[in-house]
């Protein structure tokens, strides 16, 4: 422990990792620009200087905290150079705030007002930069790029991608892909992690709410919403809901009052995932298929797969992900309740890859994609602002039946390790209260980088792994072909914390996604059903309305 005297007031400082995190801990809101506590220290914003007691200036969030540091975090020479930085960001930035989708939420503009400055003596001479709207997921506008390096850092550190780089010096700096390709044309997975900590919406996810909006007002159309397990416990905290609470009854009655003819909930389809997925992998530990096999979830770490190793496709199990089991299954369900209406599947996401996914080749029926159109948390909550709604005052209600109800092992699917404990949970024998609690002890629960579980099954010792993050996951399977590890099933999704950590979700650190899968672990326990097979609904659907589809809709092969 050590003692430090900020603004004259002496704080006491244990394992802070630098000034910043003491300075935030004494009360003192700092602003910063290019800081997460996520990724490494960058320091190139240069607002969270502060000045020691022989008046030299330095950025607090690389300066290591030291016994005895006298520092100032507000002064006239302080208060000069952050207005000056704001300035300068301001003149090479495109201010046009007013039809910018981040207005206000952009850490630019609000510091621009915290600190008053309204006028920029400084005129932009940089060249004007094309929008490249190439990716189905995420638009890149690099006349709003303020250089901050969150996009570069996140894409290399926590993706192990590096499809963002810095080029050229000086005036002439840009963030930009090799070649400046437009995302289309690179490895680019659709992730959205480099939107997710964009401060300035120079990185942003691809809109589709005016689609959206033009079908609810259709009256020839029938509007469909499927709700994604992590949507229900991180939409509610814009609107002031408790971090992690379960919302799903507001958002089913918002979705309603938006004007959505029915409302399904994807849960029930992560229990037909459970169903096929585990029956995939029983078949191949009895005819000795191909090991590891990688859940098929996460459509980024699918792509990832196709654009970066190949080798892997054959290993990736043959399920589609829960989102595309279900929009078939939708429409056919109403298509046989009344065929007078074209039935259009709205599916409310936590993730950006999800757009990329639905306009896939292989989710397309007759030209049309199965899915056909994505919203993400942070799209539905703009809707839902636009309508006018006061959320917290909405009355609950449940997903409509049949397609509403899920069981506990599709909700957890929203978080890491979610979807290995569902598959565990079908293919365990035991099926009493004990053996659940034995599951959730295992191993597969958590937010370390890599968990591992051993089980026993039918005599036979399965190995299990689950890892969230792309580099992690490179690191996994390079561990694996070296021969250091061996595992016959590997849950892998692309955003750390899996889905309730997915960039279509509101912004969150590393704590308030624990918080979002703890809700998720909360509403399991709060189910009376537990296990995907245990769920009525399943057995009624491939009974009546599944019947010889099962292939068709739950299955697909990708290919090289």
């Amino acid at each position: 422990m050590g003692v430090m005297y900020i603004d004259g007031k002496r704080v006491e400082f244990t394992d802070e990792k630098n000034v910043l995190a003491v300075i935030r801990k004494a009360g003192i809101d700092l602003p910063t620009l290019c800081y997460s506590s996520e990724l490494s220290t960058y320091g190139a914003c240069r607002m969270c200087v502060v000045e020691d007691k022989w008046g030299k200036i330095d950025a607090s969030c690389s300066m290591v905290p030291r016994d005895g540091m006298e520092i100032k975090t507000n002064s006239a020479k302080l208060l000069k150079h952050r207005k000056m930085i704001i300035e300068l960001l301001l003149s090479s930035h495109d201010c046009n705030c007013t039809l910018c989708g981040k207005s206000g939420s952009c850490e630019l503009q609000k510091l621009a007002y915290r600190y008053g400055v309204r006028n920029v003596r400084f005129e932009d001479t940089r060249e004007q930069m094309p929008i490249d709207y190439s990716s189905p997921a995420i638009v890149r506008d690099p006349n709003k790029c303020i250089l901050c390096g969150d996009c570069v850092r996140a894409c290399d550190e926590l993706q192990g991608m590096g499809i963002l780089e810095f080029v050229h010096r000086g005036s002439n700096m840009r963030v930009q892909p090799a070649f400046n390709e437009p995302l289309s044309n690179t490895k680019c997975i659709s992730c959205g992690q480099c939107s997710a900590v964009c401060p300035t919406n120079a990185i942003r996810i691809r809109r589709n709410i005016a689609d959206v909006w033009r079908v609810l007002f259709d009256p020839t159309k029938r509007v469909v919403a499927q709700i994604a397990p992590a949507v229900r416990v991180a939409l509610g905290e814009e609107f002031g809901l408790t971090n992690g609470e379960n919302a799903i009854g507001k958002i089913v009655t918002a979705l309603k009052r938006l004007g959505f003819d029915h409302v399904t909930d994807t849960t029930l389809a992560a229990d037909f995932t459970v169903m096929e997925e585990a029956h995939e992998f029983l078949d191949r530990l009895k005819n000795g298929g191909k090991f590891p096999m990688f859940t098929s979830c996460c459509p980024a770490w699918v792509k990832y797969c196709e654009n970066c190793d190949p080798e892997l496709l054959d290993h990736i199990s043959t399920c589609k992900s829960p989102m595309q089991m279900f929009s078939p299954l939708i429409k056919e369900y109403y298509a046989q309740k009344d065929p007078s209406k074209e039935t259009v599947v709205v599916a409310i996401m936590p993730c950006t890859a999800k757009k990329m996914e639905a306009g896939r080749e292989e989710f397309m029926t007759d030209g049309v994609p199965d899915t056909n159109y994505v919203l993400t948390t942070t799209e539905l909550i703009q809707m839902i602002i636009e309508m006018g709604l006061d959320f917290n005052s909405l009355e609950d209600f449940a997903p409509g039946m049949p397609l509403g109800l899920g069981s506990g092992a599709g909700v957890i699917f929203g978080a890491t390790g979610g979807v290995a404990e569902s598959v565990i949970r079908f293919c365990m024998k035991e099926k009493n209260y004990e053996a659940l609690e034995k599951i959730e002890l295992c191993g597969v629960r958590g937010f370390e980088d890599i968990k591992e579980a051993t089980l026993t099954l039918d005599g036979q010792e399965i190995k299990i792994a689950v890892v969230h993050g792309l580099k992690d996951a490179k690191k996994l399977i390079k561990q694996i072909r070296s021969g250091e590890r061996f595992y016959h099933l590997i849950e892998v999704m692309s955003c750390k914390g899996g889905c309730v950590g997915g960039a279509g979700q509101p912004a969150g650190t590393t704590a308030r996604k624990k918080v979002r899968a703890a809700g998720l672990y909360n509403a399991d326990n709060m189910t009376g059903i537990k296990r995907s097979e245990e769920n009525p609904m399943v057995d009624y659907l491939y009974k009546n309305l599944v019947k010889d589809h099962a292939h068709e809709w739950f299955h697909v092969h990708y290919k090289h």
